[in-house]
């Protein structure tokens, strides 16, 4: 039955952990809506009286279901009281056309850093000096379109860096409360179709980033990964840097912040902001940014010492 077909082999791809080719890595964005053709499958079995047919709808429907179920690295329990606290808004400006939204986002939240991706040379500049005495401190790619890209921070910078990607994606080491937290900003191309090879690459470069040894214990990556939980490439950042997302631990690893633009509302969550052990999640918000295609994600987190 043709409306098993596409579920079966997506939700294989994510039990066997692999991205695979075109179209799977697009289909997999949208893994628990594929729920919806498997479900009907059944009934359209059953209503036929096919047993085999029904066992296979069946089969497939609770292999997609369990697919869909949020990834979960394992837990970490944090005894000491915590240190700061830290508020993260990352945000995709869509080619700088959202940053008077940004602008007033910001000045509402007040985050302590801010993650900005799509946000030309106009974005920028416009950032760096109506926050200069808010957050002073930046990491930057200066470019046009959608090459570019801003770390903000109210906390000192040091050791600026970029993971080298078709977009911007600086890093840093900000001081936060005397201890070193690794700030990444992620924003590696989509999986346009003909160019997965490239999207699977840029995220292996975070992937990499995040594996190597930081200044401390302390990491934040955030920004518009172009890729969900149900991405063996996005998952294996998460493994690779001991990282939770932070939507996940508050219960939201669903709410969908793409495509934010257009007549029907979002559907998948590509906008993330990754922890590592030494932080707990106190709340997750999804702003709406005018101008943008993608929801931001602000998260409210909790530096404790790393113990």
């Amino acid at each position: 039955m043709l409306l098993l077909a596409v579920p079966a082999v997506v939700a294989a791809c994510r039990a066997l952990d692999t991205d695979a080719v075109t179209p799977v890595p697009q289909l997999l964005s949208f893994l628990p809506w594929l729920t919806v053709p498997a479900g009907l499958a059944v009934l359209l079995a059953a209503a036929a009286r096919r047993r085999v047919l029904s066992f296979v709808a069946v089969t497939v429907l609770g292999t997609t279901a369990w697919a869909s179920l949020p990834y979960v690295p394992d837990p970490v329990t944090l005894t000491a009281p915590p240190e700061a606290r830290v508020r993260v808004l990352a945000a995709n400006v869509e080619f700088g056309e959202a940053t008077g939204a940004l602008v007033a986002t910001i000045r509402r939240e007040r985050p302590s850093l801010v993650y900005v991706s799509e946000c030309d040379r106009v974005c920028g500049r416009t950032l760096t000096t109506t926050f200069a005495a808010e957050l002073p401190h930046h990491a930057s790619v200066a470019a046009d379109g959608s090459a570019g890209s801003v770390l903000l921070s109210a906390h000192p910078l040091r050791d600026r860096r970029v993971v080298p990607a078709t977009m911007g994606m600086p890093g840093a080491t900000a001081v936060i409360a005397g201890r070193p937290v690794d700030l990444q900003l992620a924003h590696p191309m989509p999986p346009l179709p003909g160019q997965t090879g490239l999207w699977k690459e840029e995220l292996g470069r975070i992937r990499d980033a995040v594996a190597r040894p930081a200044a401390g214990p302390h990491r934040i990556v955030a920004g518009d990964f172009n890729a969900s939980q149900d991405h063996a490439a996005f998952r294996r950042i998460l493994d690779a840097g001991r990282l939770q997302d932070a939507a996940r631990l508050v219960g939201a690893s669903r709410t969908p912040t793409w495509p934010a633009e257009g007549p029907l509302p979002p559907s998948v969550q590509i906008d993330h902001v990754l922890v590592s052990d030494g932080f707990t999640v106190r709340a997750v918000r999804f702003p709406e940014l005018a101008g943008s295609d993608h929801r931001a994600v602000l998260a409210d987190l909790d530096l404790h010492d790393g113990r």
